[in-house]
């Protein structure tokens, strides 16, 4: 049996944990720089605030409406994320973490419990635990917990946070209900291509013959319909180890200078190293891509995006900033405001698994050296320790004029109760 725990408008829900005041009222939370709408509260879909839009354009709707609008804290939800995982593995070891607000159970010899009781045991712990709300879908494959949770979430007031599909009635009511694009692994795009051949709902799709979907689609759609049957295809994934790892930002000024941009691109590669050591995997190829604004037509604009394969597999700040650099350095030119640069490595492998080069390879030394900076930075902080190619006087500061307390990580922000 699996279960897919879903924590509620998780952004929204993480300032409400500390702002009580706001329960039952509409709240948003912007993007990086306070750009775009990217988490909504119940009531403030219900007041017409839209996914993804500039926030900008809501200023108004904002005010009128008292709407309560967040700058990001990814220090809050990181740490409110790691303490819901913390909980959920409490019940079982076999754990996915899928997103910062998602995990797959999988509860293996638990042939008599009952799950609908248990799932609702997860939900009170959760909640009563860290304020966090969570919806819980159970069935006996990934892909149909996923329509569970759809279900628990849709129809709360019915069924309490909490969704068992343990039959084939439920699982075929809920076919019937799931719109073939809200399947779990089937997405947009090719959801139309189901509905050129008549298919709208799950139902539909899985009521086509194993050899037409072959035909027609691939392995992964079928395993996708045998997973709707009710016949397991896919298992937990605990490494849960990312193949590209990106740093992205938009500046919070246009930069036109090389030297200025190249600062940034090294913090950028030095980032995506440290996340490369983390997950213990190497690279071996960096894409680095540098665009001007978009929303600035009384500028020229420009923009390019490169990838460099390396010579060697690494995780090493300095090499990686080297190769970051000199990719940049192909595809700057001058003469344009810049606003916005990333870096992404990419074809990650194993740290510990890989071909020597006869020629070059990377430097031995560089591993006890990045696991020494690892260690120092972890345990003081605030990145004290730079590679000479970064402003070591500079943290990365975005825009952030509605910024709540990091109230878990910081002891200065910590919430103050009064007696």
């Amino acid at each position: 049996m699996f279960a897919l725990v879903d924590c509620n408008n998780f952004y929204a829900s993480c300032e409400r944990v500390f702002r009580p005041d706001l329960n039952g009222k509409p709240v948003v939370v912007l993007s990086n720089n306070d750009g775009c709408i990217i988490a909504r509260s119940e009531e403030a879909k219900k007041a017409g605030i839209p996914m993804g839009a500039p926030a900008f354009k809501y200023q108004k709707i904002f005010t009128e409406k008292n709407i309560a609008v967040f700058s990001s804290n990814y220090a809050l939800y990181g740490d409110m994320s790691g303490r819901v995982m913390g909980l959920l593995a409490s019940f079982t070891p076999e754990i996915e973490i899928y997103s910062i607000d998602e995990a797959f159970l999988k509860f293996g010899g638990h042939k008599y419990f009952n799950f609908n009781e248990y799932g609702e045991t997860i939900r009170k712990t959760v909640t009563r635990a860290t304020g966090i709300p969570v919806s819980i879908g159970l069935a006996e494959t990934k892909t149909l917990a996923k329509a569970a949770n759809k279900i628990a979430k849709k129809f709360s007031d019915k069924t309490n946070g909490v969704y068992l599909i343990d039959d084939d009635e439920k699982r075929i009511k809920a076919l019937k209900w799931l719109k073939v694009e809200d399947v779990w692994g089937i997405g947009r795009r090719l959801a139309k291509r189901l509905n050129y051949y008549g298919i709208e709902t799950a139902y539909q799709f899985v009521q086509q013959t194993d050899n037409w979907v072959k035909k027609n689609f691939s392995v992964v759609e079928l395993r996708v319909k045998r997973e709707l049957e009710g016949k397991p295809s896919l298992d937990i994934d605990p490494a849960n180890v990312k193949k590209n790892i990106a740093t992205t930002r938009t500046f919070e000024y246009s930069y036109s200078r090389l030297e200025e941009i190249q600062e940034r691109i090294a913090t950028f590669a030095v980032s995506c190293a440290e996340k490369l050591r983390k997950q213990k995997t190497n690279c071996n190829a960096i894409m680095v891509f540098l665009y001007t604004s978009g929303y600035r037509d009384d500028m020229p604009q420009y923009g390019r995006t490169m990838v460099m394969r390396l010579p060697f597999p690494t995780n090493s700040d300095i090499e990686l900033s080297k190769y970051a650099m000199e990719t940049l350095r192909l595809i700057y030119k001058p003469g344009f405001q810049y606003k916005r640069a990333g870096v992404v490595v990419m074809d990650t492998s194993p740290e510990d698994q890989y071909q020597l080069n006869l020629f070059e390879n990377s430097d031995p030394r560089h591993k006890p050296l990045m696991a020494a900076i690892d260690k120092i930075n972890q345990s003081i902080g605030q990145k004290k320790i730079k590679l000479g190619s970064q402003d070591p006087d500079r943290t990365w500061k975005m825009k952030q004029e509605r910024l709540s307390p990091r109230y878990t990580t910081k002891l200065s922000e910590i919430l103050t109760v009064k007696a």
